[in-house]
């Protein structure tokens, strides 16, 4: 693939970060430091060495949130980022809070529904979506797979209630992640500062006040393969940057591909690059040596993801005064 599809010089580019994140900090939002979510992700490790490329270490809070189900690997990489940035990292178990708010009980349930068969102890569970957009016109309909102790896996389509409920569930993971670091900034009068890419910004892989509340984003604006690149000029562990991007919110790993995207970062940033500078499907496709049909395939993936996540995105929604004034006119009309 040609690299110049992504000419990015990452140095200037943290420069400019990390003046944006001392100007959002200290004079635009008032705050003594920040506090970053660390997952051992190579997202929250860009952004955590942004932080402390900003204000500086001992104005940057590591925070890591696992629970029962989080794959241990998380919580060793994030200890191995917070140790080689020099920040300290404290650990919150919310798992007892999942418990006392009846995440995983709700969730199982709905698991049970679709398969009767599946049993805490013996199984674990991921959701997958089913497209293919760079070699069919698959819908976009998420699978429940489950995996016994085995390994033997049954494949089954989720029903819309079901999948809604599991989701709901597996969501007050990232929204009591959240709670806890809000509650961790406010007691050193820091700011939250988000993690998500441009990726998930934009094609809405992230929980509405929940990893996409923040006080401010610094690389919202940048697509995963520019997170890539920051990594490795800000040093950043190589482990990281190998490690596969999961969710790590079913009990069964699964990566950021499989569950939503469907296909390489690297591919589907190079299209989405390639037609956002204003390049047709068909010199897209001759640009990747792909056909103009794969090419217009994901186009329209990236376009419906956009559309039907546009909600997430929206500030919540108020009357003002001039609504406020044509509702009434029509009401009385």
């Amino acid at each position: 693939m040609n690299n110049n599809i992504f000419a990015f010089n990452a140095e200037k580019k943290s420069e400019t970060i990390a003046e944006w994140l001392r100007q959002s900090v200290f004079k635009t939002l008032k705050k003594r430091g920040a506090v970053v979510g660390v997952s051992g992700g190579i997202d929250s490790a860009v952004v955590a060495a942004l932080c402390v490329k900003a204000l500086g270490r001992e104005r940057v809070s590591a925070l890591a949130l696992p629970e029962k189900e989080s794959n241990p690997e998380s919580l060793t990489l994030a200890e191995a980022l917070a140790a080689q940035l020099g920040i300290p990292l404290q650990i919150e178990d919310i798992t007892g809070g999942l418990v006392g708010m009846g995440a995983y009980k709700r969730r199982n349930s709905a698991v049970k529904s679709v398969f009767p068969q599946y049993d805490e102890e013996r199984h674990t569970f991921k959701i997958i979506l089913q497209s293919d957009p760079l070699h069919n016109d698959w819908l976009n309909v998420f699978r429940l797979v489950i995996t016994d102790k085995n390994g033997e896996e049954n494949s089954i389509r989720l029903p819309l209630q079901e999948y809604l409920q599991i989701v709901a569930a597996s969501n007050m993971k990232q929204r009591l992640r959240m709670v806890m670091l809000y509650y961790h900034a406010e007691k050193k009068n820091y700011a939250v500062v988000g993690t998500g890419n441009k990726n998930e910004h934009q094609l809405g892989f992230f929980v509405k006040f929940g990893d996409g509340g923040a006080d401010l984003k610094p690389v919202a604006h940048l697509y995963k393969t520019n997170i890539y690149q920051l990594a490795k000029h800000l040093s950043i562990p190589e482990t990281i940057i190998q490690r596969p991007p999961t969710t790590d919110t079913y009990p069964a790993e699964v990566t950021q591909e499989e569950f939503f995207f469907r296909l390489s970062f690297e591919l589907m940033d190079a299209i989405w690059r390639l037609a956002e500078v204003g390049r047709t499907a068909k010199a897209i496709a001759a640009e990747l040596d792909l056909k103009v049909e794969q090419v217009q395939r994901v186009l329209r993936d990236i376009g419906q993801k956009k559309r039907t996540t546009d909600y997430l995105r929206l500030q919540p929604l108020e009357i003002d005064q001039q609504n406020h004034q044509n509702i009434e006119v029509n009401v009385l009309s």
